[in-house]
């Protein structure tokens, strides 16, 4: 079996592997790896755009929404992690290229969505996901440490005495081995799996099931997000997904017997 090494290897190439890749140290070589192409990640998909703390006054009540959104199961730790550094964020995607909405004076233009009380999402049109990942991608190729391999799927790590040194992988029906210092696991959900989904039907889980089998701690595996608002359709395939915005801008959903199941703000 061929041996590929690395220092880092970042499993997955949405924001978050991106993100990551672009925080490792520059002295390190970073290899991402993505089961399809580059640009076929769920964050390409996302539409209504991303919440950010205007200012510390609004902190009380961005903390309050997303508890209660999250029924209060949410680690309160990394709510406030999330919260105080979105400010710093926003600033990284702006340098990345990322373009908000901006009024004639350009300062910032803030819409809803559901469970949050009050205005501070930032967006680009109703393509934020794809705004910000283009961004980000354009941003890592431009780092000579960092390289990409696409149409590569994780089958296993490689682990031994409670120690990741990699993972087994196959692309078109090569198998080879990508060893490593640190490995990242940024696959995304299970989405892929329903027949009914917004989800590319290449999210099926891989990263939770590998974990599970090599007894890895998960925290909530059992939680699923699931976007309840698409476009009804009969045909097989991914379902085009409704921006989370008609519910910020006071949608409400309801089920066949016309009853609640939501409890948007």
């Amino acid at each position: 079996m061929n041996v590929i090494q690395t220092d880092i290897l970042i499993v997955g190439t949405g924001c978050s592997g991106l993100f990551a890749a672009l925080h490792a140290p520059k002295d390190k070589k970073v290899l991402l790896i993505c089961k399809t192409t580059l640009e076929e990640s769920d964050s390409f998909l996302a539409q209504g755009g991303i919440c950010v703390l205007k200012d510390p006054s609004d902190y009380e009540s961005f903390f309050k929404d997303t508890i209660r959104a999250g029924h209060y199961k949410n680690r309160r730790q990394s709510v406030d992690i999330m919260i105080q550094s979105s400010p710093d964020v926003i600033a990284e995607l702006e340098r990345y290229g990322v373009r908000f909405t901006k009024d004639a004076q350009g300062n910032f233009v803030y819409t809803k969505e559901g469970c949050h009380s009050h205005p501070r999402i930032l967006f680009h049109e109703d393509i934020t996901g794809k705004e910000i990942t283009s961004h980000l991608l354009k941003e890592a190729k431009k780092h000579k440490n960092l390289t990409f391999m696409e149409n590569t799927t994780m089958l296993d790590i490689l682990e031994e005495d409670n120690t990741c040194y990699g993972i087994v992988a196959k692309k078109e029906e090569e198998l080879f081995a990508i060893q490593s210092d640190f490995t990242l696991l940024a696959t995304g959900g299970i989405g892929g799996l329903f027949n009914n989904s917004t989800n590319y039907p290449h999210l099926t889980g891989d990263s939770l099931a590998i974990s599970l089998r090599h007894h890895i701690a998960l925290e909530n595996p059992d939680y699923i997000q699931i976007h309840p608002t698409t476009l009804y359709s009969k045909k097989k395939g991914r379902r085009f997904l409704i921006s989370e915005s008609v519910r910020g801008e006071g949608a409400k959903l309801y089920d066949k017997y016309g009853k609640r199941f939501a409890d948007e703000v």
